[in-house]
């Protein structure tokens, strides 16, 4: 499950996607999650276009088969975390039957609130770096990809790599580098 603040950067989102499009993990998240994300972009960058980012959410939906989970809500008042606003990353994950919720937030996900439901909370880099243990070539291929994609201005996997590096993922980035 990829909380609202995982998928805000949009090189981290890309990542993200990317590693589920690739199969190495089952990509989750919720409406209300995407809600977050994209309010919070539209407040904090009005440079960008308010309608691509409205495409933006909608090929994020397109990209991954199933990623959108539903039917989540009855569980939101039966699970208990310090923020209450948080509780439906919870729920969502317990109704997806996901053993992780990736978080830069983690201590709002303390281990011993998700341990009954057998979910994991992780930062996006420790995320990124146990994928990397699980598949270097996979991931690598992936910030390839992203480089490969972006025309304007064109990139390299160096830049890829430092603007995940700007985003927080100073352990990924450094075992990508290695």
């Amino acid at each position: 499950m990829y909380d609202a603040n995982v998928l805000y950067p949009g090189s981290l989102r890309d990542l993200l996607i990317r590693v589920a499009q690739a199969g190495l993990v089952q990509a989750k998240w919720t409406d209300r999650i995407l809600d977050e994300t994209f309010r919070n972009l539209k407040l904090n960058r009005p440079d960008l276009d308010p309608v691509k980012l409205d495409r933006t959410r909608e090929l994020m939906n397109k990209a991954i088969r199933d990623v959108l989970v539903t039917d989540y809500e009855p569980l939101i008042e039966i699970v208990d975390l310090p923020d209450s606003d948080d509780r439906h990353v919870l729920a969502a994950a317990i109704k997806a039957h996901a053993q992780l919720i990736v978080t830069d937030n983690t201590k709002d996900f303390p281990e011993p609130a998700l341990a009954s439901w057998n979910v994991e909370a992780k930062s996006a880099d420790d995320f990124v770096v146990d994928l990397i243990d699980l598949n270097r070539q996979t991931v690598y291929a992936q910030v390839q990809r992203m480089a490969d994609a972006r025309q304007r201005p064109p990139e390299t996997v160096d830049d890829v790599l430092c603007s995940l590096e700007h985003v927080g993922l100073l352990s990924s980035v450094a075992a990508l580098r290695r």
